[in-house]
């Protein structure tokens, strides 16, 4: 069992769950120091198609990422809403590059 990345971080990419991460299994397209160059207000045009994501095979679950997350966007696999399931195999098809 892993947590997932959803919806609500796409083209917002706050990094406050990158910060809190024992284990540095939460990464993106980005370097987490490049999009906090990125003012709040840019995000949404700059990072229009870009979200973070969790490392299914390196995450330990401790949920210490979930409750920083300020959009919501992070939930234990088992408990993703439906509309959203499929973030569970968009964030393991990151990590298999």
């Amino acid at each position: 069992m892993a947590y997932v990345i959803a919806e609500p971080c796409v083209a917002t990419c706050d990094t406050a769950c990158v910060k809190v991460c024992p284990v540095d299994c939460i990464h993106g397209p980005m370097k987490p120091e490049d999009i906090e160059l990125i003012p709040a207000e840019e995000r949404p045009t700059k990072l229009r198609a870009l979200q973070l994501y969790i490392d299914p095979e390196a995450c330990i679950c401790c949920a210490a990422c979930e409750g920083e997350c300020p959009v919501e966007a992070i939930f234990d696999e088992d408990d993703l809403p439906p509309a959203w399931a499929h973030y569970k195999e968009i964030n393991a098809r990151f990590f298999q590059r």
